[in-house]
């Protein structure tokens, strides 16, 4: 999600590049005697927008209808397997390296089967179906199966049963949802979060392996009977209101919260999309990806774009890591995708790998029409590299998508479809979606009405009347501008969380959402995150973490060197002090000016909050955590401080 430094709250960002740029301070305009690039063509849904303002409040809507919607959107499903019966839906790799792959008409099979199961195990939105395991075919197969039987589910973050030390995320989704009938894929990864968390009563379902003491029935047994009549009756008494499924919030300023998501909102945002990039419909999408499910980027926004168009999804077992790219490479060489989806960091790892593998280029861009990111922005220089890269070998290049959109949104509420190219442009109203701008705290405050948004978290009133103004619009939290207060066609621009600023003990505002974007951009490939310090100091500061792969190649040093002795080295202090220096060229006062920087060698805590399961970093937790080293850093005790040179 290109929205700057908004890595949190169930937030996710993507990115579309428009061939009619207008402005950009990273993309300056072509000279006249300069050719203007040229873009792969694809079918995109402009639309101008009505604006009208009163009492200082905006409010914008796009002037396209959103077109009928099914009642649910496993209708598509239904059609799908009548209409492309033979046509891959979903595969996944086996152990010996083949193809599993299942058709629609396998699928829809296989979900009324798992529908007709699920019935006799009483679950409703009161105890309903928990996933803990990732990404699978059984987990997909078993989520389509709740929802064919009207039974809401969600999918667990793995991280909190993987990663976690004291399980406390966990018990508390555990503890709101009330779980009826928990999945797990393997029982061997899971079986020690099952047991700190899970009541001895409820019933497991596993693909493999089994939880001494516990009742529990194989995956495989789910699909012994057919779907009948009872099945199908259950599906067709659902409708748009009912709930789909569950999903949390990443927890990034407290504990996740359980966003309500109904059939009506996943319709919706699929049908948003379709009229905004028409592309989806003219050719079935195939998308290679390996984003999380139980998140909405993921789990909704990405399979919802295959199940909604007919299209096939190749799940992708690699991650955008040292460790897993090459999984990822090998997929790539095999799958030729119609649109790519991932993170800053994979955009960073591919186009590495494009500029130097032939074999790659060739599969990777036969077919494609667009690209997307997500989670966070992308560096000027890795953009330029994919635009180079396209324009040698395809002589043209490929667009890149963005927008904003939220968990509340399922996910999207802006698509980039205006002129602009620029970081943190997040374009227009989708068809749909009402926008209002309301002033809050010194910035305006975007809110978000339509049918894709949630009518809010589960079992928390509370909560959800105090993200609901009085007109029904959701309050975000993100501050949003316009690209050009005299021009409102031209679109939106993110302006940071409004939670996130504070004021420095002058009383001068800092508005840390661009600067800590900035700084992250320019920090790429060697900053993963930063939280920007401090409320009621007199200057800011930054505690850095370093990605400490990329640092410990900048330093040289070998294998046994601690992280602690990488950031020491020279190099990478050297590196981090010119990047500081670069950060303040353009620091117009101390709400801007960064006067030290402190690299941590130690890795944030997904227990104590400072990290969410998207590995977000939570400004606020992190302060909290880490209050007596930013002290010590702000009176000079900490000899690993990096302090800014002298003002211009």
């Amino acid at each position: 999600m290109l929205a700057p430094g908004r890595l949190s709250a169930g937030r996710c960002r993507h990115a579309l590049m428009e061939d009619n740029d207008v402005s950009s301070e990273f993309r300056p305009q072509p000279q006249s005697d300069v050719a203007q690039p040229r873009y792969r063509h694809v079918s995109i849904g402009h639309s101008a927008v009505d604006v009208s303002e009163r009492h200082g409040i905006l409010h914008m809507r796009s002037l396209a209808p959103l077109a009928p919607l099914p009642a649910r959107l496993l209708d598509r499903l239904v059609h799908w397997a009548k209409v492309r019966p033979q046509q891959t839906f979903i595969a996944a790799r086996e152990q010996g390296g083949d193809w599993r792959r299942v058709s629609y008409a396998q699928m829809l099979d296989s979900v009324r089967a798992i529908a007709q199961s699920l019935l006799g195990y009483g679950l409703s939105a009161e105890r309903p179906l928990a996933i803990l395991s990732g990404n699978d075919i059984e987990h997909l197969q078993i989520a389509l199966g709740a929802m064919y039987a009207g039974i809401p589910y969600c999918p667990v973050s793995p991280a909190y049963s993987l990663l976690s030390q004291d399980f406390a995320k966990l018990r508390h989704v555990c503890d709101l949802l009330q779980p009826g009938l928990v999945f797990v894929s393997d029982t061997a990864a899971y079986q020690r979060a099952i047991g700190a968390v899970l009541p001895a009563e409820t019933p497991l379902v596993a693909v493999r392996g089994q939880v001494p003491g516990r009742r529990q029935v194989t995956f495989a047994s789910l699909l012994e009977r057919p779907g009948s009549a009872e099945a199908d009756a259950a599906f067709a008494a659902t409708g748009p209101d009912s709930i789909a499924k569950f999903l949390f919030t990443s927890g990034s300023t407290k504990l996740p919260k359980a966003v309500i998501t109904t059939q009506r909102m996943l319709c919706a945002n699929q049908q948003m999309l379709l009229q905004t990039f028409p592309v989806f419909g003219e050719e079935p999408p195939v998308l290679v990806d390996w984003l999380p499910w139980n998140h909405t980027f993921g789990g909704s926004h990405n399979v919802g774009i295959v199940l909604y168009n007919g299209g096939t999804f190749y799940l992708d077992d690699g991650k955008p890591t040292v460790q897993g790219f090459a999984e990822t490479l090998r997929n790539l060489k095999e799958i030729s995708p119609t649109a790519y989806l991932t993170v800053p960091k994979g955009w960073e790892e591919l186009v590495t790998a494009l500029e130097n593998d032939g074999e790659l280029r060739e599969c990777f861009f036969a077919r494609m029409k667009l690209f997307f990111f997500a989670a966070a922005g992308l560096s000027q220089s890795v953009w330029d590299r994919l635009d180079r890269v396209a324009e040698q070998h395809c002589g043209e290049r490929i667009r890149m998508m963005a927008g904003l959109g939220m968990t509340e949104a399922s996910p999207s509420c802006t698509f980039t479809t205006g002129p602009l190219s620029m970081a943190g442009y997040i374009g227009l109203p989708a068809p749909g979606c009402e926008v209002r701008l309301v002033p809050v705290d010194g910035k305006l405050e975007g809110r978000f009405r339509g049918p894709h948004i949630m009518p809010g978290y589960w079992r928390a009133a509370q909560q959800t009347a105090e993200v609901f103004d009085d007109e029904g619009f959701y309050c975000s939290g993100d501050a949003i501008k316009l690209a050009d207060p005299s021009n409102p066609q031209l679109g939106l621009m993110f302006d940071g969380r409004i939670a996130e600023d504070f004021k420095l003990s002058s009383g001068v505002f800092v508005s840390v959402g661009p600067l800590r974007n900035r700084a992250v951009l320019e920090g790429s490939p060697y900053v993963q995150d930063l939280v920007v310090t401090a409320p009621d100091r007199e200057c800011l500061g930054a505690l850095v973490f370093p990605r400490l792969y990329e640092c410990r190649r900048l330093s040289g040093l070998t294998k046994v060197a601690s992280d602690a002795e990488v950031l020491a080295s020279a190099p990478v202090r050297a590196w981090f002090g010119d990047w500081l220096q670069r950060l303040n060229r353009e620091a117009t006062g101390n709400a801007s000016r960064v006067e030290w920087i402190a690299l941590l060698d130690e890795v944030a805590s997904i227990d104590r909050g400072e990290i969410t399961d998207k590995g977000s970093i939570n400004q606020r937790a992190v302060l909290q955590w880490r209050a007596a080293k930013v002290e010590a850093l702000y009176r000079g005790e900490d000899l690993s401080i990096l302090r800014a040179g002298p003002r211009s």
